[in-house]
């Protein structure tokens, strides 16, 4: 399997810590080592005989400089966007890069920034896809869902598995962000489950997909990488999952439960850190909560005390200490937007 890795995001709803100088993909949540590299240790170990990473061209330096550090770099090729294009585009430029070699080969697409806590779990499930995909299915990867959550798609599938192929299903549909009546409905499903983003096809499916429901990013794949890149700007912006994937009727779903976490927001560090006894998320060696409960706080140098508060989040880094209100860490995009308006481009 070739894995392609999108890693051209942002992150800013983990600003101050991720930057579009850093962003959350390059930041250091989990021992002390790059969400980034840990994604490649798992596609690498699950059996993927080259990586190719897509990037902006602006973020192309850093990860270069990630990869030289790597004793594996040599099995990993980097492209750069010269604009980004949402993740239809992304693909399309690493099948024109492996156009001929990935023809009959499994192509892995995977996001650089998710974090998984059961890696032999996630294999399992990466296997059965690469099975699926082997029959010329696009499969995805599906988290079955433990919450009614609110900021994430969910995956529709249907009653009937794909012949021959153990847990492994039809999509009936692909389901926007819901509301939290929606989700709990969801949840009580049994059917639905949370979009991973994780894509799993041949590459000749792809072709034929993108052939099919993206032509205008096809007759620029056929022209090779050179050809790609040089009309880069003038293709469609458009993602994968409202391209292909919701159009698409060759999808199969493999339902899974390997502790995913997508980091999407500050709240989502529970997901990574034990709580204390008053329910505070505390990452960092130098934090002391007195009477504080149901906080987050991210601390990097400064020592830092809480005294009496509750659902605070605190985030510490070398240049900003950010505190916000916790029940509103989906909005910290909006902070993010503002400091633009203020021309703060020393805080971005």
């Amino acid at each position: 399997m070739i894995s392609v890795i999108l890693a051209g995001g942002k992150g800013l709803r983990l600003w101050p810590e991720s930057r579009p100088s850093r962003p959350k993909q390059l930041c250091k949540f989990v021992d002390n080592r790059s969400m980034l590299d840990h994604t490649i240790d798992r596609l690498l170990n699950l059996g993927s005989r080259r990586i190719i990473i897509i990037t902006s061209d602006d973020l192309k330096p850093l990860i270069y400089s990630l990869v030289q550090q790597r004793p594996d770099g040599d099995r990993i090729h980097i492209l750069s966007e010269p604009v980004g294009k949402n993740t239809a585009p992304a693909v399309g430029m690493a099948l024109a890069q492996c156009l001929h070699e990935a023809y009959d080969e499994v192509l892995g697409i995977f996001p650089a920034d998710h974090h998984i806590l059961d890696n032999q779990a996630f294999e399992e499930s990466v296997h059965r896809a690469v099975k699926a995909a082997q029959q010329g299915c696009v499969a995805t990867i599906g988290i079955n869902p433990s919450r009614p959550e609110t900021g994430y798609g969910y995956i529709e599938k249907t009653k009937w598995e794909i012949a021959s192929l153990d847990n492994v299903y039809q999509v009936n549909s692909f389901c926007e962000k819901p509301d939290l009546n929606i989700a709990k409905t969801y949840l009580n499903s049994g059917s639905h489950m949370w979009n991973a983003g994780i894509y799993i096809a041949k590459g000749s499916t792809l072709l034929e997909e993108f052939a099919r429901h993206l032509p205008e990013i096809y007759d620029n794949i056929i022209k090779g990488l050179d050809g790609y890149i040089s009309s880069y700007a003038d293709l469609p912006e458009i993602s994968l999952d409202y391209g292909i994937a919701e159009k698409s009727d060759r999808m199969a779903v493999v339902p899974a439960d390997f502790g995913w976490c997508d980091l999407g927001s500050w709240n989502a560090l529970e997901e990574l850190y034990e709580v204390d006894k008053d329910n505070n998320v505390v990452c960092g060696n130098d934090v002391i909560p007195l009477d504080s409960r149901n906080c987050v706080i991210k601390q990097c140098d400064k020592s830092i005390v809480l005294f009496g508060v509750d659902r605070l989040l605190v985030v510490e880094t070398d240049d900003v200490i950010f505190v916000a209100d916790r029940n509103r860490s989906q909005e910290v995009r909006t902070v993010v937007d503002t400091l633009h308006q203020l021309d703060r481009h020393d805080l971005l």
